[in-house]
């Protein structure tokens, strides 16, 4: 399983306790694919070594320099966060590479990524990446009152949780509003930035939801559980998908992870910094979660903890046995 990411400026932290999250949870090995400034290339190959090889061994890992194979590279450096345009660019660097999932620095994964990198196999014979839609409720979304450009479906999606079909990516022919015949994912790129710069707001959030407003067919759309953000719970609970599974995927978007407007959010990503690899995942992570809930009820988010702890519990139990009593199991029986 391939797993993406853009680090830039000062995002190496955020982006090591995303990748904590994703070992901590994971069945099958993943491959990261680390793409970040020249001076941050050395503290990811480093902290990463450091950590124990009962967790090294369930991954591969590779960095690579900020690039972009078409256009401006100054432009795209600077649209909208640091480096974040690079994501557009994964089909044609990751040449070998058929799939992958791509997120932002800010995420957690709160189950296993096996669980997402299924969503594949729902794929329909068009469908080539999956996104989460931006809001549920159009009345309060950013893109169905604010946006001056086309965008998909009613609210638009969300690009922090992206699942890709590279190989898809690179042999479709798109539509697009600039001229009458399809342009590759490459072709398309610069124009479309071009037509539209004057008018998006989120970069390339903005620049794939043009896309796939000309495209609807080539996108999959799954539940607001696997791309969890403060607008779900901040006006009031509207992620029903949370509500009955509990969040697969949180997204600390804003800034949550960082200052005290969203308590809960920034209690997760603390637990998960703070949890040593070797330690009882319930002793030193759920409890401690619990814990930290406690101070949270004050807040619309905090409201409501058995969304944030439903999917964590459930999954903490499932490498609970799969480590210890099948182990001891394995033992017994020796």
């Amino acid at each position: 399983m391939h797993l993406a990411v853009v680090a830039c400026g000062d995002r190496l932290e955020e982006t090591l306790i995303m990748l904590k999250s994703a070992v901590l949870f994971s069945n099958r090995k993943l491959k990261f694919h680390i793409f970040a400034e020249d001076s941050l290339k050395p503290e990811f190959e480093r902290k990463l070594q450091e950590w124990p090889p009962s967790y090294t061994k369930k991954f591969e890992c590779h960095v690579y320099p900020i690039s972009f194979s078409v256009g401006n590279a100054q432009e795209w450096k600077k649209l909208f966060k640091p480096c974040a345009a690079q994501r557009l660019f994964l089909p044609m660097i990751l040449k070998d590479v058929d799939s992958l999932l791509y997120v932002d620095t800010d995420v957690l994964f709160l189950r296993p990524i096996d669980d997402i990198w299924r969503f594949l196999t729902a794929f329909n014979s068009t469908q080539l990446a999956a996104m989460a839609p931006e809001h549920e409720i159009p009345k309060i979304g950013w893109y169905s009152r604010f946006a001056r450009h086309p965008y998909y479906g009613t609210t638009g999606v969300n690009s922090g949780v992206m699942l890709m079909n590279l190989t898809r990516i690179r042999t479709t022919q798109f539509k697009n509003s600039m001229i009458p015949t399809g342009l590759t994912w490459e072709e398309m790129l610069y124009p479309l930035y071009q037509k539209y710069k004057n008018y998006i707001t989120w970069g390339d959030q903005d620049l794939l939801n043009i896309i796939f407003y000309f495209n609807p067919e080539c996108l999959y759309l799954f539940p607001c559980q696997w791309n969890y953000r403060p607008d779900h719970c901040m006006y009031g609970s509207n992620c029903k998908g949370a509500e009955e599974e509990g969040i697969s995927i949180l997204h600390g978007n804003r800034g949550v992870y960082h200052d005290d407007k969203q308590p809960t959010f920034k209690a997760l990503y603390e637990v998960i910094r703070n949890f040593s690899f070797e330690d009882n995942l319930f002793q030193s992570m759920y409890y401690p979660l619990q814990t930290k809930f406690l101070d949270t009820v004050h807040t619309l988010c905090g409201r409501i903890p058995q969304v944030f702890l439903k999917q964590i519990e459930r999954t903490m139990k499932k490498v609970y046995e799969s480590r210890v009593i099948v182990n001891v199991g394995a033992n017994f029986r020796l």
